[in-house]
């Protein structure tokens, strides 16, 4: 990944824009640059919200094998996929075409969360109050930190296929169904 943690001055503009009050919210991160803050989806970008094992092999797929990725937070245990907005409509109907968390084909494959228009997500901090040690404390920092006033951001097809890459890394992923586990096998290959 060749990114940065640390949000640069258009990286938090762009956040800011998310807001109903760009100014105001750049003005609270200027007197308190290591305050998370809650921004609404759906305008400036949506969120694909993975557990924290799950969203790192997303992240992995993006960068390995594909554009990269927009910015990216942890959170709580989890990891904040920032999105094109739109994702999050979207998103959820290609999963289920996919047949996504379906037992079978892709069980053991966690629920991914999409936070689009009407939601709202807690962002880290523009920098951690006492340095990266306090961040990882609380759970919060920045993977791929907001460093440009347009990022570039994933869409729902770049979210859905590093999701199917990621879930192939964690599990096996068949297109026949599941054997049945009380079936009697018999091996027919020394017959006569």
């Amino acid at each position: 990944m060749s990114s940065t943690r640390k949000v640069t001055t258009d990286g938090a503009a762009w956040l800011a824009s998310a807001g109903t009050y760009p100014r105001s919210t750049l003005a609270l991160w200027e007197e308190r640059p290591d305050a998370p803050l809650v921004l609404p989806c759906g305008t400036a970008f949506d969120v694909v919200n993975a557990p924290a094992i799950f969203g790192r092999r997303m992240l992995d797929r993006l960068w390995a094998e594909g554009q990269g990725s927009g910015p990216v937070a942890v959170l709580r245990g989890r990891v904040l996929l920032f999105a094109a907005p739109g994702t999050a409509q979207r998103l959820p109907s290609l999963l289920a075409w996919e047949e996504w968390g379906s037992r079978g084909r892709t069980w053991g494959v966690p629920p991914l969360l999409c936070h689009g228009t009407g939601d709202a997500v807690t962002v880290p901090a523009l920098r951690a109050p006492d340095g990266e040690e306090s961040a990882a404390r609380d759970g919060s920092r920045w993977l791929v930190a907001p460093g440009a006033r347009h990022p570039w951001l994933p869409g729902p097809e770049v979210m859905l296929w590093a999701a199917v890459r990621a879930a192939r890394e964690t599990v096996r992923i068949s297109i026949f169904p599941p054997a049945d586990q009380g079936a009697k096998v018999y091996d027919v290959s020394r017959r006569r």
